[in-house]
């Protein structure tokens, strides 16, 4: 690791510890995890799916695509169904996944369906309360955007005042009750409002303001990515730090300059445990 590097894995440390970071996790972040019973990438997903139902050929490792065949030829019940049993196990989790739920950050972003890092958070009460904000698919939940939920997966009518932490699953998540943002029409819903805002939770611009983003287990070579992303960050801060050790594509890398996102040039595995060792003085405190 270069001196650089340590200096900014020191300094995302401190700022992590007094909530001035938000954690921005990915598909990858599941790499990190030792029992991994659940697709780790959208092209695994895909397969998954069109293993239980035949979908064309030229779609079957095109997730949204896949996810839209099955929805329009046999349900949308068949995905959601398909979606649940894909991620039915809650992997462990990793040591980075807990040093990042007991760290200082308030707001969590979590961009895969797994359960693990609510299942990290559950593992901390001692570090307050927490709820989770879901993304809704609208063919399901027409004219409802988000779901709040309580740390025991109850729905809630909005979310409460006195929550210490907060998770926010953008694109839905198995658990407590198998919200997926997965289909075409499923993002095409969002996508129409999003630059408006309308889809992204209050309690999360609010929290936003100000703050840096640490992307981590995130790539940003599709379009929908990067939408998400960029919808996401609005109006926080004007520096960011992305773990990236796969040379990034054009548009990537056009992405990370137009959102002054610092590329980390580590493997996830290194970046986790030199992080971890920097976190250390805030985690036993």
């Amino acid at each position: 690791m270069t001196a650089s590097n340590h200096d900014l894995i020191n300094e995302i440390a401190r700022s992590l510890d007094t909530g001035a970071i938000i954690p921005y996790l990915g598909p990858d972040m599941l790499s990190l995890c030792n029992d991994l019973q659940v697709p780790a990438t959208p092209q695994a997903l895909a397969e998954s799916m069109t293993g239980k139902v035949s979908v064309p050929h030229k779609i079957r490792k095109r997730l949204t695509q896949a996810a839209q065949f099955i929805e329009n030829f046999k349900h949308r019940k068949s995905v959601v169904h398909l979606m649940n049993e894909a991620f039915a196990s809650t992997p462990a989790p990793s040591p980075l996944h807990l040093a990042l739920a007991g760290s200082g950050a308030g707001l969590w972003v979590d961009t895969w369906y797994d359960d693990t890092f609510a299942a990290a958070l559950a593992q901390l009460p001692a570090k307050g309360s927490w709820a989770q904000v879901q993304g809704l698919s609208q063919s399901e939940h027409f004219g409802q955007w988000t779901g709040v939920y309580d740390e025991d997966g109850a729905l809630l009518a909005e979310l409460p005042n006195d929550v210490a932490r907060l998770l926010y699953k953008p694109i839905g998540s198995h658990g407590p009750v198998g919200n997926y943002l997965v289909s075409d029409s499923d993002y095409v819903e969002v996508l129409t409002e999003i630059d408006i805002q309308t889809p992204i939770p209050a309690a999360v611009q609010a929290w936003r303001s100000g703050r840096n983003f640490l992307f981590l287990g995130c790539r940003f070579d599709d379009q929908l990515t990067r939408c998400f992303a960029r919808q996401i960050m609005k109006r926080s801060s004007d520096r960011h730090w992305a773990v990236l050790p796969d040379e990034p594509t054009r548009m990537e890398a056009r992405f990370l300059q137009e959102q002054n996102i610092t590329r980390i040039d580590m493997p996830l595995a290194q970046f986790a445990d030199a992080l971890m060792d920097a976190m250390q003085p805030a985690l036993a405190a």
